[in-house]
């Protein structure tokens, strides 16, 4: 016996349609904010992926050179690492100039590598003020949404003089799917803008630490190691039994 598939009057589809221009622009607009979302996780997540992969290799590309130039020559041109060290060889370079004569070559070096540094922190941050802004607004769209399929409802209710449930569960059913679209879209923005917070700090981290190590090397002339942790303070010895 041949099955006749039936449509769904309650699915996203006829949610939609009932509920006009006001659902599918909301539809619309949280289609587009998760779109976004998932794309700025995902190249975010590539680009400091690959700043991590480059910190890794610094010690073998850049730090066996015998000069900062040389070291810098063997980075990649669009790396941050490489930035850095091109800021911090031009400040040394250009120190000599009427805007820098009451300014000695350290603190003159020290302003320039904190400004590229700083630049490169910012680029990293860009896009999760987006997805803070949609995981913290996308709930209330999908609320609007709500809204707006319970205010349909009691229509339809007033009109018809009872509450059937063919009159209800429609818009009930609108309601209910733009709440768990606004979810939907707010869950993954908030996952991902605190894990790529998190992952951030690890890069600033090795970005500032880079940046010090490129300052003592033009400033000094040779890369200052970092401290280790302190040794603990040796125990006194026992007095001696009378």
């Amino acid at each position: 016996m041949e099955t006749v598939a039936v449509e769904n009057p309650y699915g996203l589809q006829a949610a939609l349609s009932q509920g006009g221009i006001i659902a599918q622009s909301i539809f619309g607009i949280l289609v587009i904010m998760s779109f976004v979302s998932w794309y700025i996780i995902i190249t975010k997540y590539i680009d400091q992926r690959k700043v991590l992969g480059e910190a890794k290799e610094l010690e073998k590309k850049f730090w066996t050179a015998p000069d900062i130039k040389t070291g810098a020559a063997k980075l990649d041109k669009n790396s941050p690492f490489r930035q850095i060290a091109d800021d911090g060889l031009r400040a040394a370079d250009h120190h000599e100039g009427r805007l820098t004569d009451k300014i000695d070559q350290h603190e003159w070096v020290t302003m320039a590598l904190n400004r590229s540094s700083n630049s490169v922190n910012s680029r990293l941050q860009g896009g999760l003020a987006f997805l803070a802004s949609t995981g913290s607004t996308a709930p209330f769209i999908g609320l609007m949404g709500t809204v707006i399929g319970i205010y349909r409802a009691l229509i339809n209710i007033g009109l018809a003089g009872q509450a059937s449930i063919d009159k209800v569960a429609g818009p009930v059913g609108e309601a209910l799917i733009m709440t768990a679209i606004g979810l939907f879209v707010a869950v993954p923005a908030v996952l991902g803008y605190n894990w790529l917070i998190r992952r951030n700090k690890d890069v600033s981290e090795k970005i500032n630490n880079f940046a010090a190590d490129v300052h003592g090397a033009l400033v000094s002339g040779a890369r200052i190691a970092t401290p280790g942790p302190m040794a603990a303070p040796a125990k006194p010895a026992p007095a001696p039994a009378r």
